[in-house]
């Protein structure tokens, strides 16, 4: 079995974060591990509350996973501070980790920034050029690429100039702001993949960033090519919306075992 770590913080109520990512790389067919950034009490309304860990705290928990059972891939989801971001880029540097996904979780669904400039410049310099392949949504990559983008072809632009500077492939998620759910890839050879996505009427998207990319991480730890990858996780995404779950009294999570059969998935 191929397996996967995730290094994000906790949802405490389930639908994003770590627990998201555990789901969706199970879900995938790939051993889950995961090395967690920070604590957070929150759910379908909101973050009330969040305690990060130390950054020796983290640096053992990567030293663990590394030295007993190495990932094949490695999704990163969201880092609060400098120090932290730096211990995780020490150590896929030391560990040579391959198949990195980072979704570089920096602002908020309100378009506040969620990381400060010292943390943002750490990402940027020391963290997403190890990355594979970074999945930015339009506000993160308008961060990114120091540039407003309103149309597909500003998001193309966008994409080209993150992955010149920082050597990595780059995923842009198009969202409902500028195209629907369609998302386009620029590759490190400037090649450009517009993927569709389908249109799902469902208000309960907590954790589809997270979701996304841990199942792009599974998918390329089981071998499959960054476009492929991609491909599968966006279909994955599309089946655990279409499932319609609705819990909580906000923006709730998608069922993210909706393919799960069997004797243990039977209810009574």
């Amino acid at each position: 079995m191929k397996t996967a770590l995730t290094i994000a913080g906790s949802d405490s109520s389930g639908g994003a974060g770590i627990q998201a990512d555990i789901k969706a790389m199970t879900m995938n067919g790939v051993y889950a591990m995961s090395a967690l950034t920070a604590l957070t009490a929150q759910n379908t309304l909101g973050v009330t509350d969040i305690m990060d860990v130390t950054p020796e705290f983290l640096a053992a928990q990567i030293d663990s996973v590394f030295t007993d059972i190495r990932p094949d891939a490695v999704k990163i989801g969201m880092v609060s501070c400098e120090e932290l971001i730096g211990v995780i880029a020490g150590k896929l540097a030391e560990y040579e980790a391959h198949n990195v996904v980072v979704d570089p979780v920096m602002v908020a669904t309100s378009g506040a920034k969620l990381l400060a400039d010292g943390a943002i410049h750490a990402l940027t310099s020391q963290l997403l050029p190890l990355a594979s392949v970074i999945t930015p949504n339009i506000p993160e990559a308008e961060v990114l690429a120091g540039r407003s983008i309103r149309t597909s072809e500003e998001m193309v632009d966008a994409a080209r100039n993150i992955a010149e500077s920082l050597g990595c492939a780059v995923l842009c998620k198009g969202g409902h702001s500028v195209n629907d759910a369609n998302d386009v890839l620029v590759s490190t050879d400037g090649t450009v993949t517009w993927f569709e996505g389908k249109r799902i009427a469902n208000p309960n998207t907590h954790g589809t960033g997270c979701t996304l990319s841990s199942a792009i991480a599974a998918n390329l730890a089981k071998g499959y090519s960054l476009t492929e990858a991609i491909r599968r996780a966006k279909a994955y995404i599309s089946g655990a919306l279409s499932a319609m779950l609705d819990l909580g009294h906000g923006s709730g999570p998608m069922n993210h075992a909706f393919a799960l059969t069997g004797e243990y998935a039977k209810e009574a």
